[in-house]
C-alpha cells in the first residue's frame, strides 16, 4: 500500500510504502471500542462517594412510636428507607 505524504501547506512532498499484513486488515471495531472504553475509564479518578446515614443533614429525633402506629419501623429521617436519606452501602473512595 502506497501513501503520499503532504505538508502543511497541501502539497505533496513524497511516498510512503506501508506493509500490507499490518495496514490492508479488516478492523475489527467491537475490538476498537473496548480498547477506547477500557483507556477512559482508567483516566477517572474514581473518587466517587455517597452520604451514608451518619454523613446526612438531618435530626436524630425519633419519627414516631416504635409500635401500634401501623407503619414500618423507621428511626429518624437520616434512614435509607426514606427519601433523602443515608445510602445503605454507597461508593467509597
Amino acid at each position: 500500500m502506497e501513501l503520499a505524504l503532504y505538508n502543511q501547506q497541501g502539497q505533496e512532498t513524497g511516498r510512503v510504502t506501508l506493509n500490507d499484513e499490518v495496514f490492508a486488515i479488516e478492523p475489527n471495531e467491537h475490538a476498537l471500542y473496548l480498547d477506547v472504553k477500557q483507556y477512559l475509564a482508567n483516566q477517572r479518578q474514581g473518587t466517587h462517594k455517597s452520604k451514608e446515614r451518619s454523613e446526612v443533614s438531618g435530626s436524630t429525633r425519633k419519627l414516631h412510636k416504635q409500635k401500634g402506629g401501623g407503619g414500618s419501623r423507621i428511626g429518624d429521617i437520616n434512614s435509607p428507607v426514606l427519601v433523602g436519606g443515608g445510602r445503605v452501602f454507597g461508593p467509597r473512595p
